[in-house]
């Protein structure tokens, strides 16, 4: 029985189904005990099991190099990407023709959100390496008719030339290396709002939809607007930017479909409820993904007929320490820090090699503004984390995610 209303989405599971249930492996088992197929929204979530990451790198591990969770035969694939392995082991993910001309179009869609479109000169700031990345970025611009220029394998000098040199008006790139380009340029003596660029497409980690964060790129790129989205690498796009409401995404309509669940109890929430989102994929038949948990913590809300992400994604469900019986999510430590006035790079260390665990801040900023943030985290957290001001540029910098959290024990 089909929802009514009408609901494309739902006609994507539709389709998909048979093929999926019957030709792909990995699902053929995993859908064992559901012997026919949902008749809507409410029993396909009831009935289908959730999928996790650590189930599909298990897969991959038992059947190298690619897994089970592949609904046609190896000839029909034509690319091969990677996660990044930010959180454990990395994945190979295949796609069809099809299924990764799917997802160009769904990255056609997060730019003209955007306002790009012909005419546009964009800068792909990346390393265009197995991690998928802007690699869908780079088609969609072009099928846009927009000129593409490719930044992979230079320096940061070298592409702040390219970038001044073609007058780009769009620069992709995550929102940690948008601030590098800044601090390069500053140093160098640009002023960035002396170039064309117009729009910041970010994406790659929470920051783009952080408004300190925001704030700080849109300051030292001259005025230049934030534009966040976000995907992953086995679900391909999966949101971009409400366009008149920032730090709102909104889920790309007939793509994927998102629920929220709870993260300690695996069940359903309510929607407007915050809790981890889980996707089905509804195009990418050849290596689909059914009720899959990213891991992402997010407010799921339904507004006009879209599902939409308000403050876009609130942080990673695994990424939440707890010091001393205080819990603690990284992006509310960016949060902070980008508050607290002229800061270059930061790092946070876990120390649980004694017998109370410790937090500490290093920050690339005056003693001043040190100080200004070891009260601002006491007032916040309840907790001492001592806050220590080091030299400009000492730091590591990175060009893809940041890995400002290291653990010590």
């Amino acid at each position: 029985m089909r929802p009514t209303p009408p609901d494309p989405s739902w006609d994507r599971l539709v389709a998909l189904w048979p093929e999926v249930s019957r030709d792909n492996p990995f699902y053929r088992a995993k859908l064992a005990g559901v012997t026919s197929p949902p008749a809507d929204w409410s029993e396909f979530q009831s009935r289908v099991p959730l999928t996790t990451k650590a189930e599909q790198v298990a897969n991959q591990q038992a059947h190298p190099p690619y897994g089970s969770n592949l609904t046609f035969p190896i000839d029909r694939y034509t690319r091969c990407h990677q996660t990044s392995g930010t959180h454990g082991e990395p994945l190979r993910w295949l796609d069809t023709q099809e299924s990764w001309s799917a997802m160009v179009d769904d990255w056609c869609a997060v730019f003209r959100a955007a306002g790009v479109g012909p005419g546009d000169r964009i800068l792909f700031a990346f390393s265009f390496g197995p991690f998928i990345g802007f690699w869908l970025a780079f088609e969609a611009g072009q099928r846009l008719g927009a000129l593409c220029v490719a930044g992979g394998g230079m320096s940061s000098m070298l592409r702040l030339k390219v970038l001044r040199e073609n007058a780009c008006t769009i620069l992709c790139c995550t929102p940690t290396y948008a601030l590098h380009l800044a601090e390069t340029a500053a140093a160098e003596g640009i002023d960035l709002s002396t170039t064309t660029v117009r729009t910041l497409v970010v994406a790659g980690e929470p920051g783009g939809s952080l408004p300190s964060t925001r704030k700080l790129l849109s300051d030292r790129w001259g005025g230049a607007r934030v534009f966040d989205h976000h995907g992953m690498t086995e679900t391909g796009p999966v949101t971009y930017e409400h366009p008149e409401r920032p730090g709102t995404l909104v889920v790309i309509p007939g793509s994927v479909h998102p629920e929220v669940i709870d993260p300690e109890t695996a069940m359903p929430l309510p929607t407007g409820s915050e809790g981890e989102l889980v996707l089905t994929t509804l195009h990418r038949i050849g290596s689909p993904l059914l009720r899959y948990r990213t891991g992402d913590r997010v407010r799921l809300a339904r507004e006009n007929g879209m599902w939409i992400l308000p403050g876009g994604i609130l942080g990673r469900i695994d990424d939440m320490v707890v010091i001393r019986g205080v819990n603690i999510y990284p992006t509310a430590i960016d949060e902070w820090v980008r508050r607290s006035g002229d800061v270059g790079e930061y790092r946070v260390t876990e120390d649980r090699r004694g017998a109370l665990a410790e937090l500490g801040v290093e920050l690339e900023a005056d003693a001043e503004t040190a100080a200004r943030l070891e009260s601002r985290l006491r007032d916040e957290l309840a907790l001492r984390v001592p806050v220590t001001a080091v030299p400009r540029g000492s730091l590591p910098r990175f060009e893809l995610k940041a890995r400002r959290w290291r653990r010590l024990g």
